[in-house]
């Protein structure tokens, strides 16, 4: 079953080549802490391009139910009226994230440190997956947090009252944890300051000093150390969201395996802490051009190119790069299996533990399809078959994992015979015109009775 409704079957056959533009949604990791720091501020803030997935839309969903006022459009827009920083009212129901675990991290650490008291839940991955990597470190503000056995989801935090800033060293790279924990620090009184070892994604940082907070990020021997000055008053803001890497890489990887094909993926969000797929792709030996480069909302963005590239050979990715493409991985290991020779994927544990385990998944349903892989605690290599070498043929496990079911319908598209997967729902949570979207590329997408 989908976590939003009955199952949908879906089957993606051997295509032609697909070729035209693909117009991808908005960043959802922009587009989650748009709706965060909008609520944040006093005023109103103008967001254009957001992401209108099931993920980002329960987010908004839940800033409604802390009190800010959030409103779409008629022309696409979005408005959130913020209540400030320390402004959040106390929500009267139970807060759904749905699937989205980059959701309830963030908005568990914007509420840690206002003195009120709000209860989690979301479907079925996510109340399977740990939130003790996140309330530990809320800990340290005074946040008490009571969940099921292992950290999990239902859970029910109570802020901390009159906080003080702290100092945290993040122990595995994670966007997440180090989010959750600046966003806490808005309303902790002082400074407090992050460590991170490897650098993460910086929407956060980047988009707080938009916001008018006093942040500074500085390189040392330690790591990235970010230091945040407590109780600011942020200003409203108008936000063009880019359109999402994370999204582009379907298409674009599509493009590469899938012979004769010629798409342009427009307006793509460059971030170097977000762009580690297209980094690898090209060492791979992909036709992958970019097309003007620019700067669009304090964000390097450009057109990418993405043409068949029947000659590209497996690599050795490097594992400090698992950072800047931990979400892309499995559409990674699909080109890898038309690649020629091996594709090492290393240093990638928390793959584990994200909405499935994603290293399972993509190793139990590509041997199905013919393909060998090994697998590790934190590492898996693909053998690849060449350009035409995939068998495919079978159905896959979506687990609830909205990249696990969009990168086996992208496997089908090149193998030689249709890949299918037991339910496409969750691929509403973060790329909800994917079907269209693919389709209308040359793509054939089949819906399937139970």
């Amino acid at each position: 079953m989908s976590g939003h409704g009955a199952a949908i079957p879906m089957s993606s056959r051997p295509c032609g080549p697909l070729s035209g533009t693909a117009e991808v949604p908005g960043d959802k990791s922009i587009s989650h802490r748009s709706f965060i720091l909008g609520a944040l501020c006093v005023g109103e803030t103008r967001i254009t391009g957001l992401l209108e997935g099931q993920d980002v839309l329960d987010t908004g969903r839940a800033m409604r139910a802390f009190g800010a006022e959030v409103t779409r459009h008629d022309n696409g827009e979005w408005s959130v009226h913020g209540v400030g920083v320390g402004g959040f009212a106390e929500p009267g129901n139970v807060i759904d994230c749905g699937n989205s675990g980059t959701g309830v991290r963030l908005i568990m650490g914007a509420m840690a440190t206002t003195p009120i008291t709000a209860t989690f839940t979301g479907d079925a991955s996510l109340n399977g997956r740990p939130m003790g990597r996140v309330t530990d470190p809320l800990a340290l503000f005074g946040v008490q947090a009571h969940g099921r056995s292992g950290g999990r989801l239902p859970m029910t935090i109570v802020g901390a009252p009159e906080a003080s800033g702290v100092e945290y060293t993040v122990p595995v790279p994670s966007a997440q944890v180090k989010s959750a924990v600046l966003l806490a620090a808005l309303n902790a009184r002082g400074e407090t300051r992050v460590i991170e070892r490897e650098a993460t994604r910086d929407h956060t940082e980047r988009m707080l000093a938009g916001f008018g907070a006093d942040i500074s990020v500085d390189t040392t021997e330690a790591g990235r150390v970010i230091t945040l000055q407590g109780q600011p008053e942020l200003r409203p803001q108008a936000i063009t969201v880019p359109r999402d890497p994370s999204s582009a890489a379907f298409p674009v990887c599509a493009a590469l395996i899938v012979p004769g094909s010629d798409v342009l993926v427009p307006g793509i969000g460059l971030n170097p802490t977000r762009a580690g797929l297209f980094t690898t792709l090209r060492e791979m030996g992909a036709d992958l051009t970019y097309e003007n480069e620019r700067e669009e909302g304090g964000e390097p963005v450009a057109d990418l190119r993405a043409r068949f590239s029947p000659d590209m050979k497996g690599i050795a990715v490097p594992p400090e790069r698992a950072a800047s493409m931990i979400d892309e991985y499995p559409i990674l290991s699909v080109v890898a299996a038309f690649a020629e020779g091996r594709t090492e994927m290393r240093g990638v544990k928390e793959l584990r533990v994200k909405e499935s385990d994603r290293i399972d998944a993509m190793a139990q349903g590509l041997r199905a399809n013919g393909v060998e892989v090994e697998e590790g605690e934190d590492w898996w290599i693909v053998t690849g078959r060449g350009p035409d070498g995939v068998p495919g043929g079978a159905t896959c496990a979506a687990r609830l994992d909205h990249r696990i079911a969009m990168s086996f319908l992208i496997l089908g598209m090149a193998a030689e015979t249709a890949v299918s997967i037991d339910d496409a729902g969750p691929i509403a949570t973060s790329f909800p015109i994917f079907e269209g979207l693919m389709g209308g590329l040359g793509a054939k997408l089949e819906r399937s009775a139970d």
